[in-house]
This record gives structure tokens, C-alpha cells and sequence, in this order.
């Protein structure tokens, strides 16, 4: 096969990522999204392999053929509950591939230039194209070697700390060592330095050095950002991986990686500055690690919670002309979408008002709450973003929360020195009535108190989300 149809098949393939990524944008058109991004991937596969400079195809297939057993193996398992930490981990084996396919196409650029001019004649595939560099490209190809490395090297580390903290093996708070932010300042700037040597051909072991301090770079970054910035921090991993994707296409040579890298970094990157922007957060502070933050206290808390059982929140229910209800991440744990849908079902068969309020960082991945309402069919059309229901909570009888904090934490509101001060939320204190399905009286996830469960028009419906609401369900009238 000639570049001409590896060419046109990368073309092919950069327009089924695009086809995807914009279908992706809309809740009916997703799942055919899906397809176009599996149908570019497998093309882009296959003139991979069959393209210029292939070969070793025992081993490719081989490889092909084990990485897909896995996949299928973990998407099996995998419970949308862990998505987000599966999606941290994929972000880590990206930017690992991208440190070791940067130190491989470094040890290959010093055998060629290590060869004789006859000896350079005979190599072929990558080898061929790197002999063949001038001067000026071979310090091109450093370049994109190091940013590579670095970026990947960061992507790597980062993303085994968020995976950490999303499966709750890592602490959620915010951790720095000693120095904090200047530690991650000093750590660039000997990256920058030892850039500077790699370029003028000091060898190796400045690419090793600056890929250790990138390591920890990651590392610190992600340790020292809180579980409330957690869905923003796996968006901008995404970010990164792509740019590292990028960065290595173009050491390689490959367009079809430049142009997905390009497309993943930058939406990537668009998601978690649209994240911020909803959180009312700023998007260097977040991805420099929390830099920044409050200055006091936070506000004390007086009250208690006042607990209600199953017949109590039915009765009002019944008794509701509109209700709203808040998913979160405790619904998604509990498993308690189908169970939402049929207390949904028979709500609306009774010929009530019943609709979703989604904040836009609800859960612990972006759309993580529409993707489980979708699969357990609530209508799209009663499903609302923040800034279309935040107005109608003053007049709507009840809000059931379902496993949600910070996206309905008053303190956003009221306390200056909240972590999440300033922050939109969804504003269901202002109904007339609020449950919320909380396993216990803990904080959650990142740990910040919430007045929310000490108002007068709160009651905490305690227990697991999904046989709380299995109560609930033969009490609808």
C-alpha cells in the first residue's frame, strides 16, 4: 500500500472523530456518535497497519487482540457508578504511551545519527524518515519529543492520583507538600532548564531527569485540588492526554494523530473552562492545584437535621401539583435510576409536573447524570439544565434530592469562605418543600458541610437511595 490510501483513510477517520464528537453534543444523537468514533478508530487501526513502514503483524494482532479482550472484559465490569475513575485511568495509559513512544523515538534518532551515511541508506520505516532529517529538523523533532514526554509524563501521574481519589483510595481534601505551589514552579522550571540542555544534545539522561520531575509535577498538581473540582479535573486530564497524543503525532510523523490529538486536547480543554465557568471557579486556579482559595473560617452551622420516613414523603408527594427532582452521585451509587423512573412514571401518571434540575458538574463525570437518566428512558424533555429550572423552584411544592451536595449547598450562596463560595447551584431551598435521600449525616464526597439539611422546609429521607425509593413506590396514589 502507498501513503495515498493511508492518506485518505486518515482523512476518513478525522471526520468520523468529528462526526462524533459534535454527536455527542445531543442526548438523541449520541449513541450513533458512538458509532462514527469505533468505526474511525477501527479504520485508523487498519491503515496503520497496513501502510507504510508496517510490519511485525504476528505481534501487532497479537497486541490488538489482548487489548481488546481487556477492554471488553473491563466494560463489563465496569459500573457506570466507576466511570469516572475508568475514564482517569484511561487518561493514564495514554500519557504513559506517549512517555515510552517519546523514549523510544529518542534512543531510534540517536542510533540513525549514530550510523554512517551507506548504513542510513538501507533502514527503513520510521528509521528511513528520520535519517533523512536535516539539522534544523532534527532539533524540530527534540522539541516535539520533550513535549511529549513532559505532557505525557504529567497526564500520567495526574491521572493515577484522580483515579485515587474517584475510587476513594486516595484522600479527597486537598493536600500539598510543604512549599505548595512553589514546589510545582521550582519542578517546571528545572523542566524548562534541562529542555534547554536536551536540545543541545546532552543526552538522554536530561529527558530522564525532566520526565521524573514531570511525574511529580502530576502527582502534586492533582493531590493539591479537592474532590469539589474533581469532574473539572477529569475533564482537563483529558486535555492532556490529547495534546500529549498530538505532540507524539508529530514526532512520529503521523497526521491522523496530530489532527485526534488536536481535536481531544482542545475539547478537552473548551469542557473544563465551560466546568469552571458554571462552577463560578477560576480555570487557572484549578488546574495550577487550588491556587488561590479562602481566607476565613467557614460559617458555623446551628440546627439540626430532622429526619422523615417513607409515608411521610409519599403523603407529600401526593399531595404535590409539581415536583422536581436533583440526581447526583448517590443515586448512581445506589443504582436507583430505574427505580427514578418508575416513581417518574407514576407521578406523571397521577397528573403531576414532574421534572429534572441537572447541574452542570452533577456527579463526578461530565453528563454523568443525563447518561443515567437516559438509560433508565426518563424523557429527555423533563430533563433541565440549571439555568433553566433555577427560577422555578420558588414555586414547585417538592425537590427530592437524590445523593447530591454541592450542586444544592446554600454556603455557595451565604459563606464567603466556603471552598465553593460563588459557585452556581441549584436553588432548592427556595421550594416549598425538600427531601433529601442521604445514606447518613456525612459531608460526602469533598467533605463541605451543607445548611441545606438544617432549613425548616428540609427533611433527610435516610437510607439507600434505590430502597428508599422502593418504599416509596407502592404509596403512590
Amino acid at each position: 500500500m502507498d501513503y495515498g490510501f493511508t492518506t485518505a483513510a486518515y482523512v476518513v477517520a478525522a471526520i468520523l472523530f468529528i462526526l462524533s464528537l459534535g454527536g455527542l453534543s445531543g442526548q438523541e444523537s449520541a449513541k450513533r456518535a458512538v458509532w462514527y468514533g469505533m468505526a474511525g478508530m477501527a479504520l485508523a487501526v487498519a491503515a496503520t497497519l497496513i501502510g507504510p513502514g508496517s510490519g511485525l503483524w504476528l505481534l501487532s494482532l497479537i497486541m490488538i487482540a489482548g487489548g481488546g479482550a481487556i477492554g471488553w472484559v473491563v466494560a463489563q465490569r465496569v459500573q457506570m457508578t466507576a466511570m469516572p475513575q475508568l475514564v482517569a485511568a484511561m487518561h493514564s495509559l495514554v500519557g504513559l504511551a506517549a512517555v515510552f513512544v517519546g523514549f523510544n523515538a529518542d534512543i531510534e534518532l540517536g542510533r540513525v545519527l549514530a550510523m554512517d551515511p551507506a548504513a542510513r541508506a538501507g533502514l527503513e520505516g520510521f528509521a528511513a524518515v528520520l535519517a533523512h532529517k536535516t539539522p534544523v529538523e532534527v532539533s524540530i523533532l527534540r522539541v516535539e519529543v520533550f513535549l511529549g514526554v513532559f505532557i505525557g509524563a504529567v497526564t500520567f501521574t495526574g491521572s493515577v492520583i484522580a483515579f485515587g481519589k474517584l475510587a476513594g483510595k486516595v484522600n479527597t481534601a486537598a493536600q500539598k507538600l510543604p512549599g505548595g505551589h512553589m514546589l510545582n514552579a521550582g519542578a517546571a522550571a528545572a523542566s524548562v532548564l534541562l529542555g534547554v540542555l536536551y536540545f543541545n544534545d546532552a543526552g538522554i539522561w536530561s529527558l530522564i531527569l525532566m520526565t521524573l520531575l514531570a511525574f511529580f509535577i502530576g502527582y502534586h498538581l492533582i493531590m493539591g485540588i479537592g474532590g469539589a473540582d474533581m469532574p473539572v479535573v477529569v475533564s482537563m486530564l483529558n486535555s492532556y492526554s490529547g495534546w500529549a497524543a498530538a505532540a507524539i503525532g508529530f514526532s512520529l510523523g503521523n497526521d491522523l494523530l496530530i489532527v485526534v490529538g488536536a481535536l481531544v486536547g482542545s475539547s478537552g480543554a473548551i469542557l473544563s473552562y465551560i466546568m469552571c465557568k458554571a462552577m463560578n471557579r477560576s480555570f487557572v486556579s484549578v488546574i495550577l492545584g487550588g491556587f488561590g482559595g479562602t481566607s476565613g473560617p467557614a460559617m458555623e452551622i446551628s440546627g439540626e437535621q430532622v429526619a422523615i420516613d417513607a409515608e411521610g414523603v409519599a403523603a407529600a408527594l401526593n399531595d404535590a401539583d409539581s415536583v422536581i427532582i436533583v440526581p447526583g452521585y448517590g443515586m448512581a451509587v445506589a443504582q436507583a435510576q430505574q427505580s427514578v423512573s418508575e416513581l417518574t412514571r407514576k407521578l406523571r401518571a397521577a397528573g403531576k409536573t414532574v421534572r429534572f434540575a441537572i447541574h452542570p458538574v452533577a456527579g463526578r463525570l461530565p453528563g454523568h447524570m443525563n447518561v443515567l437518566l437516559a438509560e433508565a428512558k426518563v424523557p429527555y424533555d423533563i430533563v433541565m439544565e440549571m439555568d433553566e429550572i433555577n427560577e422555578d423552584f420558588p414555586s414547585t411544592d417538592v425537590v427530592i434530592v437524590i445523593g447530591s451536595n454541592d450542586i444544592v449547598n446554600p454556603a455557595a450562596q451565604e459563606d464567603p469562605n466556603s471552598p465553593i463560595a460563588g459557585m452556581p447551584v441549584l436553588e432548592v431551598w427556595r421550594a416549598k418543600q425538600v427531601f433529601v435521600s442521604k445514606r447518613g449525616q456525612g459531608t460526602g464526597y469533598s467533605g463541605i458541610e451543607n445548611p441545606l439539611f438544617f432549613k425548616d422546609n428540609t427533611r433527610m429521607f435516610y437510607g439507600d437511595a434505590k430502597k428508599s425509593l422502593d418504599q416509596l413506590l407502592p404509596m403512590i396514589d
